[in-house]
């Protein structure tokens, strides 16, 4: 079986061998039998965060085909706290959500892959992340083979990252998730062009049921929904993280780049009267998020654009998304996206780091 047939890119060669679990019980042994006898694990869910090479990988494949939602208690803010099997499509979840009045995924809704592969890379979109409900995750380790529950605040949750991609080797099971009770209505809406969509002020709320079509229609437009009819859903999403960089590296930027605080500002200390300010302590430079997407337009590459003869391309509705036109190879989508960061490193002297995970090719 080749990668090709597994992943929404359409790309890559065959593993050494392919396993399948359909239990969180058979994951863990697989997991560990691979282990055991010294054997790479390549998991794979939805296969959309992910490019192949053409060779394919000395790997193991585990396919993760585990399913499962369930209410498991209330948390102390009274929250529902929900286990979702690794397995379990990332949308089929939304809208288990949405359909039993629960908020905090409302605006994740839409992005492909399994639940299993949330928290590695921390999803995240129009104003929310899987951070702000993620509650625990069971996982086997390759060390040792034990398994366990790890608290959110153990993942070292980022910017689309977590421990889990930087380098803990271990096999996600389940997800515990605590979602709000909502009474029809979603939470705060923290995302300007979903709140224009929405026809709502940034801050105010929606109908639950409305924020998820609002993000559903917003994601389909930019070929961002997995869709058989939509030549431009053949891509792994976006390709490149939105760089972040220092605030005196913004500046060398354009006045019209698009910059984001990526913490809020410190508030103001109070001081007592009559006593003294104590001295600041030192700050760490101010980091600033970029868009990916405005870099790479202003790079001078457009939507639809390809390297002549090439069947790899940039998605005609998103500069973000690359592309399979059809019969593209994992060499080929490698070839455009290591031209799409040359031409940006050369325009603004800003680095573009993939977001899919590399196996078995490198930019």
């Amino acid at each position: 079986m080749r990668l090709a047939e597994l992943t929404t890119l359409r790309v890559g060669g065959e593993p050494a061998a392919v396993l399948e679990a359909t239990t969180a019980d058979e994951l863990a042994d697989a997991a560990r039998g691979v282990w055991a006898d010294g054997d790479d694990l390549l998991v794979i869910g939805g296969g959309s965060n992910l490019l192949v090479g053409d060779d394919g990988t000395d790997a193991v494949l585990l396919r993760v085909l585990t399913r499962g939602i369930e209410a498991v208690g209330s948390g102390d803010d009274g929250r529902t706290v929900v286990r979702v099997q690794a397995g379990e499509p990332w949308e089929a979840l939304v809208a288990f959500a949405v359909e039993h009045d629960l908020a905090g995924l409302e605006a994740l809704a839409g992005i492909p892959g399994s639940t299993g592969a949330s928290p590695v890379q921390n999803i995240g979109a129009y104003g929310q992340e899987l951070a702000q409900t993620l509650v625990a995750v069971e996982l086997v380790d390759a060390i040792g083979g034990r398994r366990s529950r790890v608290e959110a605040a153990e993942l070292g949750l980022g910017y689309r990252t977590s421990t889990l991609k930087q380098g803990r080797d271990a096999v996600v099971l389940s997800v515990d998730l605590a979602l709000a009770p909502a009474g029809g209505r979603s939470g705060p809406i923290g995302y300007a062009q979903l709140a224009s969509a929405l026809g709502v002020e940034v801050g105010s709320s929606a109908g639950l049921a409305e924020v998820r079509d609002a993000v559903l229609a917003l994601r389909g437009a930019k070929g961002m929904v997995l869709d058989a009819a939509d030549p431009d859903a053949v891509s792994a999403g976006s390709f490149f993280t939105n760089p972040i960089v220092s605030e005196q590296s913004a500046r060398t930027l354009p006045a019209d780049a698009p910059r984001f605080p990526t913490t809020p500002d410190e508030p103001d200390a109070v001081v007592p009267l009559g006593e003294q300010p104590a001295a600041p302590a030192p700050s760490a430079p101010r980091r600033v998020k970029l868009s990916a997407g405005w870099l790479i337009e202003h790079a001078g590459i457009g939507r639809g654009f390809a390297l002549p003869g090439s069947r790899a391309a940039v998605s005609s509705k998103h500069t973000l998304a690359l592309v399979n036109t059809g019969g593209a190879t994992a060499a080929e989508i490698a070839e455009l996206a290591r031209y799409i960061q040359a031409r940006v490193r050369s325009a603004f002297g800003v680095e573009l780091h993939p977001e899919p995970r590399l196996v078995g090719i490198s930019l």
